[in-house]
């Protein structure tokens, strides 16, 4: 089917909203994606026609919903081409995921043990190894990072070794737009007996990662980032792996039998799925993913290119205007500022002109350390957005510059 962006503006009732008076441009997709009208309605589906906890009832609302949330994970399966179903394990988010793993690595790492960590990392992807440093007596390194804004992997070979245990890196950078080489790094890491956790917040939207293929240890990813509802996202876990762990919190649904003496824990993957799930967000995550491939993902990937070179041309004729992130692997994100202009000043004004943009530090507060900025302003397309909606951004930045300047 040919792509047709106008078509598909139709399925977000959203972008028919007016901000401040002006139709809306909504170029905040990094930090969460609109939502088709096929999601909405499954949501609404769900609490009108078969609202019931699942996994526990005979009756059959409940059976119904235990069939939509489990056909949800078989779609997240075959999405991500992972081997067994019970790999999937789903979280409230990236950051779910990453502290769930984080949590479990606190007793096979001992003082000494070395951990690395990708210079562009967004905080949930640091914040949680420097506790489990903290807990277990471990050395986080950093995997450095060049002008360009992409990844130094002579330094990275420099820094492992046989005391390498974990590393974690995302995918694409939220800052940066980077398309990481998680391939290399994972090869790198196995060749060490290293294991690999990636962040997949932002890549799942632009790419659909063969995790069988990557031979990746964990992969995290958020719904929401891929028009699905927030709260709700996928760990998936190499079945070793998720066997080894133990479980990151303790209640219902994630045990086999309980008594005042002893607790025996569920098979995966309910082992990591304790007390009631967001049954709504599971479904929900499965008709996002159905309504994706049905546009296509070379499709998405063809468009959102054409838009990301079309607004790189165009802003750089911005006077004084510089991008950070100009690797040559990269996807939709654009992160800017005007010379002698606080980001957040141009947020400001972008926003009266009905342009939702990103401004600050992305929670990823070292890429600007290393810059020596106070933050950017971050542009981030979707596959629903249009050239005519870059023309009104680069527009409203010149207007910007003229008020602040």
């Amino acid at each position: 089917m040919a792509f047709n962006v106008t078509q598909i503006r139709e399925d977000f009732p959203i972008l028919k909203r007016e901000v401040n008076g002006k139709p809306l441009v909504y170029l905040d997709n990094a930090a969460t994606s609109q939502k088709p009208k096929q999601v909405i309605d499954s949501i609404v589906d769900y609490y009108s026609l078969y609202n019931s906890n699942i996994h526990r009832g005979v009756h059959t609302l409940s059976q119904e919903a235990t069939d939509a949330y489990e056909a949800s994970r078989k779609k997240i399966q075959k999405h991500f081409n992972i081997s067994r179903s019970h790999e999937v394990i789903f979280t409230s988010g990236t950051t779910h995921g990453i502290n769930l793993v984080a949590n479990g690595f606190t007793s096979f790492l001992k003082e000494g043990d070395e951990v690395l960590v990708s210079a562009m990392e967004h905080h949930s992807n640091i914040v949680p190894w420097q506790m489990l440093c903290e807990r277990s007596g471990a050395v986080m390194k950093v995997i450095p990072m060049s002008e360009e804004g992409t990844l130094l992997l002579d330094e990275y070979d420099q820094l492992l070794s046989d005391r390498t245990k974990l590393v974690f890196v995302n995918h694409i950078s939220n800052s940066l737009g980077t398309i990481n080489p998680v391939d290399i790094i994972i090869e790198k890491a196995h060749q060490v007996g290293a294991a690999v956790l990636v962040d997949g917040a932002q890549s799942c939207s632009h790419i659909k990662p063969d995790l069988q293929a990557l031979d990746v240890d964990f992969y995290v990813t958020s719904a929401h980032k891929m028009c699905g509802p927030t709260g709700i996202g996928m760990l998936y876990g190499k079945e070793s792996w998720l066997q080894k762990l133990p479980p990151y919190q303790g209640g219902g649904e994630m045990i086999a039998e309980v008594t005042f003496e002893k607790t025996t824990f569920a098979d995966l993957p309910h082992k990591f799925e304790a007390g009631t799930p967001n049954i709504a967000g599971g479904i929900a995550f499965g008709t996002a993913i159905d309504y994706l491939n049905e546009i296509g993902f070379n499709a998405i990937a063809g468009h959102e290119q054409e838009l990301l070179t079309y607004a790189t041309e165009e802003l750089l004729k911005v006077p004084g205007l510089k991008i950070y992130g100009t690797g040559r692997e990269k996807t939709s994100v654009i992160s800017f500022n005007l010379e002698d202009i606080h980001p957040y000043d141009v947020g400001t004004i972008l926003d009266k002109l009905g342009i939702a943009v990103r401004t600050g530090h992305h929670c990823t507060q070292p890429i600007m350390d290393f810059y020596k900025i106070p933050g950017t302003v971050r542009a981030s397309f979707a596959f629903y957005n249009t050239k005519e909606e870059v023309d009104i951004l680069v527009e409203g930045v010149r207007k910007a510059q003229m008020m602040l300047s």
